[in-house]
């Protein structure tokens, strides 16, 4: 998922890059990081997304080398994208605005763009969620009346 940025978009980077390296020293520290993310995505990155970043790049440097910036924002932007693609395809099938879809909307949307797809198959999809590890988990438990699923 990492998509090599536009031309402008590694021109922003490099600018962020550069501002949040006040010293000059070619890295951005722990708090550079921070910075440069708040500047670039609006938000503080946790503690967690910070050390993992961290712990990744200082076994070689200081901290987070230009190179190494602009592959971190490249992935960090095309998840956010991702994650941006999902939500409008959610909000598409959720018709009502509830937050969640039921059996019947989930129906819906899988007949209108897959309309000879077997109604068991769309049945499974709704009831069961893959994990990336592989495991699969019941995402609905719920009595057959309820049939609500929280995505």
């Amino acid at each position: 998922m990492c998509a090599a940025p536009s031309r402008a978009g590694r021109e922003r980077y490099v600018r962020v890059f550069e501002a949040c390296d006040e010293d000059k020293k070619g890295y951005l520290s722990r708090e550079d990081f921070k910075v440069a993310v708040v500047m670039l995505f609006g938000y503080k990155p946790s503690k967690v997304e910070v050390d993992s970043v961290m712990a990744l790049v200082q076994q070689k440097n200081s901290g987070v080398l230009l190179e190494e910036f602009l592959k971190l924002m490249s992935t960090k932007k095309a998840a956010q994208l991702h994650h941006s693609e999902i939500r409008q395809i959610f909000t598409a099938f959720d018709m009502q605005y509830r937050g969640f879809l039921t059996l019947e909307d989930f129906k819906r949307a899988f007949n209108s763009i897959a309309p000879k797809l077997p109604e068991r198959i769309i049945v499974e999809a709704f009831r069961i969620r893959i994990f990336p590890s592989g495991d699969r988990k019941r995402q609905c438990r719920s009595p057959p009346e309820s049939r609500k699923c929280g995505f």
